[in-house]
């Protein structure tokens, strides 16, 4: 049999919540009922969501009324105090009443919060928010995605590790090929922080990864590399226009076939192919990204996800935990910093 997965859901987080932090929870549980939920929020709140399909064995509720504002700044947001749901569920993966911890609120008061419970893993200066991407041959590892706007070059340097050993944890047969996003792929291009770090990584014997250099924007899909690495806002202002763009496609081409007998007479004809098209640009199944470097997993839902996505981003926190991600991050962080 296996071990129960336990899972701290701040319930209060993001946009529709509770409502579709709850409705996550159930549609996650329909397939792994190993997962025990303690759900930190509003009680009454949160009960006026959960029905039948959730069994009472499967959560519980530890209530409080206080929430990180997702206009707070990270600062105003851990001051609000150790009662918030947030806190309360970082506590608890601090306590080892739970494996993993998962928040779809303010990115970054989670950081925050984060760093002043849990410890970082040795030799790691800050944690980067690491997610999958999909590209042409499979899936890419994708760092910083929010969590540090300005970053020095020590910092890209770990973040080239902590993605290379995420890559290495996930796929290990394969090789960890790591870009720097930049504005080009000459090696004198962008600004001061990313040619020193671009110097510094082409001057180290890097056996845990291959260095490939520069990677644009518009080549994030192709494939030839593994591991992409780039500051918080460059992170994530990509991240959001990939997002944005899979929407603006997969809408286009819903209107494309269903605005006329034709189209939906091919939509028809086409129906297996379409899904497959739609399921590959759904930003919701590649929903979860995790908070690398710190020695507890932490877990960041997209805000603005619905509930298919949040239990897709629970979904990620079972895999992490019955992988036992973290130790295996940990000891390759270990070997690509001793052999650097």
């Amino acid at each position: 049999m296996s071990k129960t997965i336990k899972i701290a859901v701040d319930a209060m987080g993001g946009d529709n919540s509770p409502k579709k932090i709850i409705d996550g929870i159930i549609h996650h549980h329909k397939g792994n009922a190993n997962t025990f939920y303690q759900i930190f929020g509003d009680k009454e709140k949160i009960q006026d969501h959960i029905n039948n399909d959730l069994p009472r064995s499967s959560f519980e509720i530890i209530h409080t009324k206080d929430i990180v504002k997702g206009t707070d700044s990270p600062l105003e947001g851990a001051k609000r105090g150790k009662s918030t749901s947030m806190w309360l569920a970082i506590q608890s993966v601090k306590e080892k009443k739970s494996d993993i911890v998962i928040s779809a609120g303010n990115t970054g008061a989670l950081l925050v919060i984060s760093k002043l419970n849990l410890k970082m893993i040795e030799n790691i200066d800050k944690p980067a928010l690491s997610a999958l991407w999909p590209n042409k041959i499979n899936m890419s590892v994708v760092l910083d995605l929010g969590a540090n706007i300005e970053c020095s070059p020590k910092n890209l340097i770990d973040f080239s590790l902590m993605g290379s050993a995420l890559f290495k944890s996930l796929y290990p047969d394969d090789t960890a090929k790591v870009a720097l996003l930049n504005i080009g792929s000459e090696e004198l291009k962008g600004n001061e922080i990313i040619k020193e770090t671009y110097q510094q990584l082409n001057q180290k014997n890097n056996t845990g990864f291959k260095f490939k250099g520069y990677i644009e924007g518009n080549q994030l899909m192709n494939g030839d590399v593994n591991v992409i690495v780039a500051d918080g806002f460059t992170g994530n202002v990509a991240l959001k226009t990939a997002e944005g763009t899979a929407n603006f496609i997969t809408g286009e081409l819903k209107k494309a076939m269903t605005g006329n007998i034709i189209g939906k007479i091919s939509s028809l004809l086409n129906i297996s192919n379409l899904k497959t098209f739609k399921k590959r640009l759904d930003p919701r199944l590649y929903n979860g990204a995790i908070f690398i470097g710190l020695d507890s997993p932490v877990i960041k839902s997209h805000g603005g996800t619905d509930y298919i996505g949040f239990s897709n981003s629970l979904s990620v926190c079972t895999r992490i935990v019955s992988g036992n991600l973290i130790e295996k991050i940990r000891n390759n962080i270990s070997e690509c910093i001793e052999i650097t």
